[in-house]
């Protein structure tokens, strides 16, 4: 009978909120919480993940080519969270490694909701006013006077399941006009959701709020650069709970500096985790919170339960909903 050997790798919540989650991991083998950087070689990541044949695995770090030429039996990796930009599948299938991902209608409301969540903090101003409220100038309240979300035209990059539910609560909910962006989706299926479909540069030109809400591909990385914020109009505010990288870090902050844009809210950056001295924090129309758009407890009791699912599949051979890739000796053909 086999031993298995669970890592949690870089998870900040797995396990922490959910007890019973840990207890039936721990009837199937050891179960060890890991946290390395986010930049770690593959070489490096292997050698610290020898003899663990399971992992359940956060957005960093990097499971590339490297990691799979040096490690020694892995049977699955279980992404805590839909997206899987971080690991290289093709190395994975050789490797006869098993990737799974959580469902995107797991996660859907709960990113959807905290893009406007912070979306509207940033137009209504409402951290800078709480916080001077805290340090008792309740009287200055007329500094914070913000902007409302009702009626804007607002551009939707990424009309998924993240960006399919903003869609839905800006137009039904603010009454807004919705530009829709996504060349990997039918004319059809934006307008099934209120939006219009545009090209980008009709998104950029006409959207008073932009909200980002796409996978993160080679084709999309830095979408959102200087170029891009030249052809927007004067005070258009961004929200991103989508990926860091779809943005070009240093242009954002040159636009907000310049008052091009009037605020960003992210819920992500390039690279995580972010520290107090991120160019972002030294500005006042920011708003930032640290990748915590799926950190609802309903989110995380079903993304937790999916994950521990994954594990008791893959002891039993079989293989476990959402698979990436299907191909594995480890997997019985019943």
């Amino acid at each position: 009978m086999s031993t298995y050997k669970i890592a949690i790798v870089n998870s900040s919540s797995f396990g922490k909120v959910f007890p019973d989650h840990m207890r039936r991991l721990q009837q199937v083998g050891t179960v060890s919480y890991l946290t390395v950087a986010g930049d770690i070689s593959g070489r490096q990541l292997a050698e610290k993940l020898q003899g663990y044949n399971i992992i359940i695995a956060s957005v960093t770090p990097f499971f590339t080519q490297e990691f799979f030429d040096y490690k020694d039996e892995l049977r699955l990796i279980s992404r805590h969270g839909i997206g899987y930009n971080n690991i290289d599948l093709e190395a994975a299938e050789k490797h006869q490694t098993i990737v799974s991902i959580i469902p995107a209608l797991v996660e859907r409301d709960a990113v959807a909701e905290n893009n406007v969540t912070n979306l509207m903090a940033l137009m209504r101003r409402t951290t800078e006013a709480d916080q001077r409220v805290r340090e008792d100038h309740w009287e200055e309240r007329a500094q914070f006077v913000g902007r409302t979300l009702f009626n804007k035209t607002v551009g939707v990059i990424g009309v998924g399941n993240t960006g399919s539910g903003v869609v839905e609560i800006v137009r039904n909910g603010f009454r807004c006009q919705v530009l829709a962006y996504d060349p990997y989706k039918s004319e059809l299926h934006i307008q099934s959701y209120g939006a219009k479909k545009v090209e980008l540069d009709q998104l950029l030109r006409q959207s008073d709020v932009i909200c980002l809400c796409a996978n993160l591909t080679e084709d999309n990385y830095h979408m959102i650069s200087h170029d891009e914020i030249a052809k927007m109009k004067d005070h258009v505010y961004l929200s991103n709970s989508a990926r860091g990288a779809l943005v070009d870090e240093e242009a954002i902050v040159n636009g907000l500096k310049s008052g091009k844009l009037a605020g960003f809210a992210t819920d992500v950056l390039e690279a995580e985790p972010g520290r107090k001295d991120h160019p972002y924090l030294s500005l006042e129309n920011v708003v930032m919170t640290p990748h915590t758009s799926a950190y609802t407890m309903e989110c995380l009791a079903d993304m937790g339960e999916k994950c521990v699912r994954d594990v008791e599949d893959i002891v039993k051979g079989q293989l476990p909903e959402r698979a990436v890739q299907s191909d594995s000796r480890y997997i019985l053909n019943v």
